[in-house]
């Protein structure tokens, strides 16, 4: 009797030792594309797989809507909720999760990261020539059909039917129409956290909770102006020149949404590319992507077993 009860101590003792052991997962990442794409282009199917190859990371492209339209007219405020329920139906992401955004699909995923609540943690961002401070005008390359739309709505792009519309029509901030933009923008003051009376402590906490915010610009990109958006750099409020960088805006010195006090710890990383709109080469995928998508997340088994 004696001797059974010392062999079912000591298979407790081993179980207690086994579940407590620390256990370190793989951690998941997730790509948005951008204006007028689809997840199911060649393009964000070749970049998700080459990355999560490159990395060793499982990695997947998350879709809204039906890509191609919803891109381009589906408001922006929308396409964030919808991706914010996605995202927490994914049962791989729960433990937390890294993100590669491209162009506008920063908009969506800095939308999922501050406003989507009950979420998991997202760890690492990196954003490829996102439009941050927004954009002022429309940029002449765009010749599609589409961009003939915004080019037309532009006087109007604070107007309801602009708002509600188009798309990039969110993030469009004028800079010498400051006070109508912050009025009647849907999307890019909300995130920005630049409403004065409506500051959310709780989008600068999750901003702020990033482990590395990694910020690209392409030093030939003539889609986004300023091409220093991508840095959160951008005019003075009234004027448009000139191009001021993100340490001197108010958004940076007034610490908005966190971008200060994420880069006084360090973990902000400002990188300039040669490229135009995000035309990134493998080899800078390698050395500027990559190391943000092989951080790997501990958890005992303990915390697996419950």
């Amino acid at each position: 009797m004696e001797k059974s009860i010392q062999r079912c101590v000591l298979l407790v003792t081993l179980s207690l030792f086994f579940f407590s052991f620390p256990v370190s997962l793989s951690v998941p990442f997730v790509v948005f594309h951008g204006f007028d794409n689809a997840c199911s282009d060649e393009q964000f199917i070749t970049v998700t797989q080459s990355l999560s190859n490159l990395s060793g990371h499982p990695g997947s492209c998350v879709e809204i809507g039906n890509g191609h339209q919803d891109s381009l007219h589906m408001p922006l405020t929308q396409q964030a909720s919808i991706a914010c329920e996605k995202i927490k139906q994914m049962p791989e992401l729960s433990d937390g999760y890294n993100i590669v955004a491209a162009s506008q699909g920063n908009m969506v995923a800095r939308g999922l990261i501050e406003f989507c609540d009950n979420a998991p943690p997202v760890f690492n961002y990196v954003s490829l020539a996102g439009p941050h401070a927004g954009i002022a005008a429309v940029p002449e390359p765009c010749n599609v059909p589409f961009c003939w739309l915004l080019k037309a709505l532009f006087p109007f792009v604070y107007s309801d039917l602009a708002q509600d519309l188009v798309a990039p029509s969110g993030f469009v901030k004028v800079p010498t129409k400051i006070a109508e933009y912050l009025e009647h923008s849907k999307y890019l003051p909300k995130l920005n956290n630049e409403r004065p009376a409506e500051k959310s402590s709780t989008f600068k906490d999750r901003f702020t909770s990033l482990q590395n915010l990694v910020l690209v610009m392409f030093e030939n990109d003539t889609m986004l102006i300023p091409r220093e958006t991508s840095w959160f750099g951008y005019y003075p409020d009234g004027a448009s020149t000139p191009v001021l960088p993100p340490q001197k805006t108010k958004l940076y010195t007034e610490d908005w949404i966190g971008l200060k006090t994420l880069d006084d710890a360090g973990k902000v990383k400002f990188i300039s590319l040669p490229g135009g709109h995000v035309e990134i080469t493998k080899e800078e995928l390698v050395k500027y992507v990559v190391p943000y998508l092989q951080n790997e997340s501990t958890l005992s088994s303990e915390h697996e077993a419950m």
